[in-house]
């Protein structure tokens, strides 16, 4: 939300080894995606025709065709992003600086300054790169994880937010303002389509199962939006319900592990959306605290970690009940955007109203530190983070 307004490589183990590794929570070096043909998708809307399976078959497999995220585990972290330095990296749409946190030390090592109104930091989806989306700046900054080094912004239209589609052959530039979505070139990103979205304020997603299809949150208009990625084309809009007073705010989106139900983070109604991810029906609404914004995935796939920014919490979601099993209170906070540390121990979340970020472990909810930046932290962005490849935000990884 705006406060104004592969080359693939071979895998080379077996689904069972790199499963019985994530069991193991052993460190390991996961390979790169596997260019297998999926299934065509049974999405709602699907458009895709017979001769359309070669723009499809390079969308790597699931690793586990029960769990998005078994690639996700402590420790499979791919070979680029195994040579990345460890580190935190927070923008700060106010100052147009990103903050650059070392994670073992809780403190800030350097600002360094990139455009204006940055708001998420995306990690590529080959990995060799994190962009700086600077939406007034109308540019993305890069970085190369390595070393930490900011780069040369590369000019690029209303960038709010940024995806990359499943089979990595486009980057997805989120112009919210301009109410569009932009699929450019992944490396140069340069124009290669534009597609106009029918609602307001498009900023968040996540990706079906087979990766053919996303669903995108649209926040001044209280919608979502279901794009064929495919075909680059917007085959569905769903209208939420009424919760409060207000009209739905939604803001952040997230696949269930079985990528059977999509959970939509909605500011003004406090709480998720459950929407069917086949029907694309709302299938019912759950409460979880005031402002609800960020949706993050535990590394062993049993809950979703929801950022109540305005509520001063953050409520810990079990996937296999769909139900609240416990909230973690931190007082006096706005816990934000963020991401979950390579091991799975620490929750990182910039809190966007109190201008600091926050660690917090996992195992229990205790805040492990609370560090001062700058006067609006925005998408925070841990790295690096397991998984074979990004489909971009702050680190959809598959």
């Amino acid at each position: 939300m705006h406060l104004s307004a592969r080359p693939a490589l071979i895998v080379t183990l077996s689904t069972a080894l790199l499963l019985s590794a994530c069991s193991s929570g052993s460190s390991h070096v996961a390979s790169g995606p596997t260019p297998t043909p999926t299934t065509p998708s049974a999405s709602p809307g699907a458009t895709r025709s017979a001769g359309d399976s070669a723009t499809t078959a390079t969308i790597p497999a699931n690793v586990n065709a029960h769990d998005l995220y078994a690639a996700d585990r402590p420790g499979l972290l791919s070979a680029e992003a195994a040579k990345a330095t460890s580190l935190i990296y927070v923008p700060d749409d106010e100052d147009a600086t990103v903050h650059v946190i070392d994670p073992k030390t809780f403190t800030v090592l350097r600002v360094e300054k990139v455009g204006r109104l940055p708001q998420h930091v995306t990690p590529s989806y080959d990995l060799k790169t994190l962009w700086v989306d600077n939406d007034q700046g109308n540019s993305l900054t890069p970085i190369d994880p390595r070393t930490g080094t900011f780069g040369k912004p590369v000019p690029v239209e209303d960038p709010y937010n940024l995806y990359f589609t499943a089979d990595g052959r486009h980057a997805v530039v989120v112009a919210e303002r301009l109410g569009r979505l932009d699929f450019r070139d992944p490396h140069t990103m340069k124009l290669q389509h534009s597609l106009q979205v029918p609602c307001s304020g498009v900023d968040h997603a996540d990706f079906s199962a087979d990766g053919t299809h996303a669903l995108f949150s649209c926040e001044f208009s209280g919608q979502m939006v279901w794009v064929d990625m495919v075909h680059q084309s917007v085959v569905r809009t769903i209208n939420l319900p009424r919760q409060t007073s207000q009209h739905p705010k939604p803001q952040d989106v997230k696949t269930s592990p079985d990528g059977s139900v999509f959970y939509v983070a909605d500011e003004n109604s406090n709480g998720v959306f459950l929407i069917d991810a086949t029907t694309l029906k709302v299938l019912r609404f759950l409460p979880t605290g005031a402002g609800a914004h960020g949706l993050y995935v535990s590394r062993d796939s049993k809950d979703l970690y929801i950022s109540n920014r305005k509520g001063a919490s953050v409520s810990v979601l079990s996937f296999a009940t769909r139900s609240v099993r416990t909230v973690w209170r931190i007082p006096g906070s706005s816990p934000d955007m963020g991401g979950v540390s390579a091991d799975g121990k620490v929750l990182w979340l910039s809190g966007r109203y109190t201008r600091e970020v926050y660690a917090i472990r996992v195992s229990d909810g205790h805040l492990l530190a609370r560090i001062k930046v700058g006067g609006s932290p925005h998408g925070l962005c841990v790295w690096p983070q397991p998984g074979r490849y990004s489909l971009g935000h702050t680190g959809v990884l598959r």
